[in-house]
């Protein structure tokens, strides 16, 4: 059972473009399938169909099929401090 602090920190994961499934499963033990039901749980229905429209077949989401100049889980501006 992953705690709520856990759980929000998959739902952001899953959002960001640059985090592939596979950072998830090993950082929380979740493959996609997973992630997929936690998202359904947690989202407006709506919010899931954008979700999941969004990350369907986006080469940036799966490791294996991102080019091989993607070496990071975030963009460059993403955590800059301000």
């Amino acid at each position: 059972m992953l705690r709520e602090d856990e759980e929000s920190r998959i739902i952001e994961m899953a959002w960001e473009d640059r985090t592939p499934f596979e950072a998830i499963e090993v950082q929380f033990g979740l493959q996609e399938s997973d992630v997929i039901k936690l998202m359904r749980r947690n989202l407006k229905a709506g919010s899931f169909r954008l979700w999941r429209s969004r990350v369907s077949g986006r080469a940036t989401k799966h490791v294996q099929l991102r080019s091989a100049g993607v070496s990071r889980g975030y963009c460059p501006t993403q955590y800059k401090q301000r």
